[in-house]
């Protein structure tokens, strides 16, 4: 598998839809942080390392949807990197932007607000 990020979008996007309450996902660093970036915003209901650091068990929320939609803006075909201030703002107000920076995975809020660029990750709306 050559964008792993992609796998865990589309997990949790097709749990979400069929209403699971967990699913488990293949470990690695990045995924991770995007995870915890998710859980700090409300998005992921909590994930923990299992088998030694081999895979990872997301817990989602059934009954309520945490979000309508997770896009994958960076791929590896295509790297997308923006500024500080061009960091893109979500449309309507309710989504959030997942950016990998110099100083870790972090959401658009908060690297605008510390005057970090670097590539964007994901859009969750």
């Amino acid at each position: 598998m050559t964008d792993t990020i992609a796998d865990l979008i589309n997990r949790l996007n097709n749990s979400q839809g069929t209403r699971q309450n967990e699913l488990t996902v293949p470990y690695s660093r990045l995924k991770t942080a995007v995870l915890a970036v998710l859980k700090s915003e409300g998005r992921v209901i909590d994930y923990k390392l299992a088998d030694e650091k081999k895979a990872i068990e997301v817990r989602l929320n059934s009954k309520m949807r945490l979000f309508e939609k997770i896009r994958r803006v960076s791929k590896p075909s295509r790297r997308v990197y923006a500024k500080a201030k061009d960091i893109p703002r979500p449309k309507g107000g309710y989504g959030m932007v997942v950016i990998s920076t110099p100083q870790g995975v972090m959401t658009g809020k908060a690297a605008r607000k510390k005057g970090l660029g670097g590539e964007i990750i994901c859009e969750v709306y």
